[in-house]
């Protein structure tokens, strides 16, 4: 399958490390221009680099704000007034019992993960849908399904998103801009490296072993018995973006080592 995204502009969230990144050398590589978005400056164009280090005819430029309140999206799309598609990445999670969350940690979580990609969505879907023609794509978790007790507000930015996604794909039904959620399960990214890179050094083993025991105590099921790359699940992204994936919209694409059991 030869995807061409060439005289597509991508935005994708988040985007300067793991699946983000991920995403974006995928898409940059079918030649999409990929507009890179983080919070600095610094970590923009390190990921530029890192793209054009792996795509040497790269088309890639990026924007360093936060997403995490709605003049960080406003900035964004200020600068980026036009894209073709948006993926919807940036988010964070974090280990919190339920008795110790507090108002902030539920309003804080769902700024970024939740309203981060209504504002960008809202912004550029008008425009897809006068050209007949866009792709939106949200990264939700297989926690949207399997709500982590030690994460559930995080859990509940992740099924909110399989709500939005699914009802703004309802809402262009017809019109050449599909919507989809994909859902990544346990993946090698920044985010549980700096979570399990402690409890190796704490424990003497090494991050394989340690991984090994995350997935026995809190992912038995997974089938395919280690975490995926942030590159597997970037494939399925571009493959969603792309032309050939034009009959998949409103759709909950998993990404998770079939960690989630049921049938839906």
């Amino acid at each position: 399958m030869n995807i061409n995204l060439r005289n597509k502009r991508a935005v994708v969230t988040g985007s300067t490390a793991g699946i983000g990144l991920a995403i974006a050398r995928g898409l940059a590589a079918a030649g999409a221009h990929v507009v890179i978005n983080g919070r600095t400056e610094a970590r923009v164009q390190a990921a530029i680099a890192d793209i054009r280090g792996t795509t040497a005819d790269a088309d890639v430029s990026g924007v360093a704000v936060d997403m995490a309140t709605a003049a960080g999206a406003a900035a964004l799309v200020a600068q980026i007034q036009h894209a073709d598609i948006l993926v919807n990445n940036v988010g964070t999670a974090n280990l919190l019992p339920f008795a110790d969350l507090t108002d902030e940690h539920w309003t804080t979580l769902f700024e970024l993960n939740v309203m981060s990609g209504v504002r960008l969505t809202r912004h550029y879907l008008p425009a897809m849908v006068a050209q007949g023609w866009g792709r939106i794509v949200f990264i939700s978790s297989e926690s949207a399904l399997n709500i982590p007790p030690d994460m559930i507000h995080y859990g509940m930015t992740k099924t909110a998103q399989l709500a939005v996604s699914r009802g703004v794909a309802e809402s262009v039904a017809g019109t050449g801009v599909t919507v989809n959620a994909v859902l990544p399960g346990p993946t090698r990214s920044e985010i549980l490296f700096n979570w399990l890179e402690p409890v190796a050094k704490e424990q003497g083993k090494s991050l394989e072993q340690v991984e090994q025991d995350f997935l026995a105590a809190n992912r038995p099921t997974t089938l395919i018995k280690r975490f995926a790359t942030t590159e597997e699940v970037a494939n399925m992204v571009v493959y969603v973006c792309s032309e050939q994936a034009s009959a998949t919209s409103g759709a909950a694409l998993r990404v998770d080592g079939g960690v989630v059991r049921f049938i839906a």
